[in-house]
């Protein structure tokens, strides 16, 4: 992704906090390669796969397959990010928030990359290992999806909706291997999460829309134009009504419904408070929806435990 042009503005790609800042240099340089150092991407990534088994009745039986889901999250995001680096490799080089990328800067080499996205690959495929195999197909066919999103953004205006597609798969994986099959609540959940990323990767992208609109590179908050707050406003309103329905398929009482309180309140703050000409409050409310997704666990939770 892309950052605004006016340096003094810029977001930092990365802030090199915590374990990652301690590592070696050559080290640290694959760590932020994958993203270690930015765990809102896992997070993001993980979180409708944990709603999936909550809402289908595992939150309790099934907590060593939530662990499996988030190990799965870290290695397969890191992946994700390794691939979407080589190949936007010349184009991060171009634009001021992304030229420090390890690749895009020259810190790891090419050859460097694709051994470390075979690496992140196999932890992956440990975690495919722990799915019963109709899961496993579910998860796998997801590959494709992933192998096409970094060229979204050349083809399309709404390479966040790809991108919805790509990181709400695991509500798709957690469903099935919970209920045993794709059943319509697992769907809404899914086509709920799909909004839900449009709206805050929307949110993410108003600080790449310079950027972008000067090399070319198509994104729905570009597309938006000076309708962004209301568009991802009615993304995050049509995420509540699929959710909405499918707590009311698992659970037809109203008091159901109560539970998506928390994280409407929270969605509809993020709305009411963002301005898109202000690339470091963006960036607050896109990092926001790691608790959101916190919300809505605690919301699939309370609809599918049956004590």
């Amino acid at each position: 992704m892309a950052g605004v042009s006016n340096a003094p503005d810029i977001v930092p790609d990365s802030e090199h906090r915590g374990i990652v800042a301690a590592l070696p240099l050559r080290l640290r340089n694959f760590a932020l390669l994958a993203r270690f150092d930015r765990p809102i991407g896992w997070w993001l990534l993980f979180w409708p796969g944990a709603w999936a088994v909550a809402l289908a009745g595992g939150t309790i039986e099934r907590w060593p397959l939530i662990l499996w889901l988030l190990a799965g999250s870290i290695a397969m995001r890191g992946a994700g990010c390794v691939y979407n680096d080589i190949v936007d490799r010349k184009l991060d080089a171009s634009v001021a928030r992304t030229r420090s990328r390890p690749l895009a800067s020259g810190a790891v080499s090419l050859t460097a990359a694709w051994i470390w996205l075979g690496m992140l690959s196999l932890v992956g495929l440990v975690v495919l290992l722990q799915l019963r195999v109709d899961t496993a197909i579910v998860a796998v066919a997801s590959l494709a999806l992933v192998a096409a999103y970094p060229f979204m953004k050349k083809i399309t205006w709404w390479p966040q909706a790809w991108l919805g597609l790509v990181f709400s798969w695991a509500a798709l994986v957690g469903w099935n291997e919970t209920w045993g099959w794709i059943a319509i609540p697992g769907l809404l959940l899914y086509a709920g999460s799909i909004c839900w990323v449009i709206g805050y990767d929307t949110i993410y992208a108003l600080q790449d829309r310079e950027d972008d609109a000067l090399i070319g590179i198509r994104s729905s908050a570009l597309r938006m134009g000076k309708s962004v707050v209301p568009g991802v406003g009615g993304f995050y309103v049509a995420a509540l009504l699929l959710w909405g329905g499918a707590f009311w398929l698992v659970r037809p009482d109203p008091l159901s419904l109560t539970a998506l309180l928390p994280i409407a309140a929270h969605l509809m703050w993020q709305i009411a408070t963002l301005d898109p000409d202000d690339g470091a409050g963006a960036l607050a409310r896109f990092r926001s929806n790691r608790f959101a997704g916190l919300l809505m666990f605690l919301a699939c939770a309370v609809v599918g435990t049956r004590l």
